[in-house]
């Protein structure tokens, strides 16, 4: 989202691990992919801001080989936040942040889809002191984040992790493709003869 392919490129030379990773920057609703291509997939830092959708599990897991594992890593909750926002947490909070939740709302998101068998869903130990750390390294000007981190010490911030795998008998719906692909004119209104 915040790199393109070719800084990213950079990093994975720097890395020196450019025999086997590949930048791609996509849309993750339009992924270049084929059905059952992955081993694995790992999610770091991102599936909050797409992942909460009822149906993206279904779309993402037919990248994955039957047993294969879907791992999530990334900022969310400790707790469900139930009513207003806490004081604490009121000067940094705006409504995008909505799409953060706990390793409890992660398991039901996703059992309930009958897709993947939970194996691990919990809040990493200190994770929200991971989360301080990484905004001092990467945007230590991120006064509002940082003093919201500094104030919650856990209470509610926290890094979720969750880790699954795909049912080999699941069955992935497929995507709408009923509708005609090309426009053809026809009146509005249609009368019978």
């Amino acid at each position: 989202m915040w790199f393109s392919a070719s800084e990213n490129i950079q990093r994975i030379r720097d890395a020196g691990v450019e025999e086997g990773v590949f930048p791609i920057h996509a849309d993750a609703r339009s992924l270049p992919f084929a059905d059952e291509f992955f081993d694995a997939i790992v999610c770091i830092d991102s599936l909050y801001y797409y992942g909460t959708d009822d149906l993206y599990l279904n779309y993402l897991a037919r990248f994955v080989k039957p047993g294969g594992q879907v791992g999530i890593a990334g900022a969310g909750l400790v707790r469900e936040i139930e009513g207003s926002i806490p004081d604490h947490l009121r000067e940094w909070w705006t409504q995008d942040l909505w799409c953060l939740h706990s390793a409890a709302w992660w398991r039901r998101h996703w059992e309930r889809t009958g897709i993947i068998d939970i194996e691990l869903a919990d809040t990493m130990p200190d994770g929200w002191r991971l989360w301080l750390d990484w905004h001092r390294a990467v945007a230590p000007d991120n006064e509002a984040e940082i003093n919201a981190l500094e104030a919650d010490r856990g209470s509610y911030l926290g890094y979720v992790r969750m880790v699954g795998r795909r049912q080999a008998q699941a069955k992935l719906t497929d995507d709408i493709v009923s509708l005609p692909l090309q426009y053809t004119k026809k009146p509005l209104l249609r009368t019978e003869k």
